[in-house]
């Protein structure tokens, strides 16, 4: 793909799911990943190089450059809101954000109440509960949420949930969904101007085959504006 690229990629389920596709757009991150240990730098073959980094923080090394590409979540991305090109929803590690509560303290809202509520989602929190005219105090918390419910230090939290079955084991219920979620390529603007390769990576993933993709997901196209 000429120039090489340097992505920033979270480790995990996202990891696992990007794999094959990457693998399919040409970028073999699967042989380097074999022998990585505990190294968060990995070069990988046609110049690349791969930053192994947390979740949330791989926006922060794409908007500074630091690296050309990365994936992930639009739960992440919607939270912080940094200046990014999002041009490919990959349709992997699909979940959702959701509100939760208590199914022996269930809280009755409406415009005008106000409600505590923990997460790791503040930004995203205060908007989903001000859109509905309710004032919600937010409890930021970056452990296991659902504790703050269990605790009674919150009313409600704001979480990801997958299958749910956390909530259930700790005897809370969703009770609202404020957003799906899956994870998107995201591409610092300059490199996709400056570096053909961005370009290609982008068709790439695009047209990658249906079977490197986990339970038949489907890529979209993101606006880039």
């Amino acid at each position: 793909m000429g120039r090489g690229l340097t992505f920033a990629l979270p480790k995990g389920r996202i990891l696992e799911q990007v794999t094959p596709l990457l693998g399919a757009a040409g970028i073999d991150i699967a042989s380097a990943l074999t022998n990585a240990g505990r190294k968060l730098t990995l070069d990988l073959e046609g110049g690349h190089r791969l930053l192994l980094v947390k979740p949330t923080d791989v926006p922060t090394y794409v908007e500074y450059g630091v690296a050309d590409v990365g994936i992930a979540g639009r739960d992440t991305l919607e939270e912080q809101g940094r200046d990014l090109y999002e041009p490919v929803d990959l349709g992997i590690a699909p979940c959702r954000l959701a509100v939760a509560e208590p199914s022996n303290a269930p809280v009755a809202l409406h415009r005008g109440t106000s409600v505590r509520v923990a997460t790791k989602y503040p930004n995203l929190s205060r908007r989903h509960y001000a859109s509905k005219g309710i004032a919600a105090e937010i409890i930021p918390l970056y452990g296991s949420v659902e504790l703050g419910a269990l605790t009674s230090l919150a009313d409600q939290i704001v979480d990801l949930v997958e299958s749910g079955e956390t909530l259930r084991q700790n005897g809370l219920v969703e009770v609202e969904t404020v957003l799906h979620v899956t994870s998107r390529l995201v591409v610092h603007p300059p490199s996709l101007k400056l570096k053909p390769a961005v370009s290609k990576l982008i068709d790439a993933l695009r047209s990658a085959p249906q079977s490197v993709r986990p339970s038949g997901m489907q890529p979209g196209k993101v606006s880039v504006a």
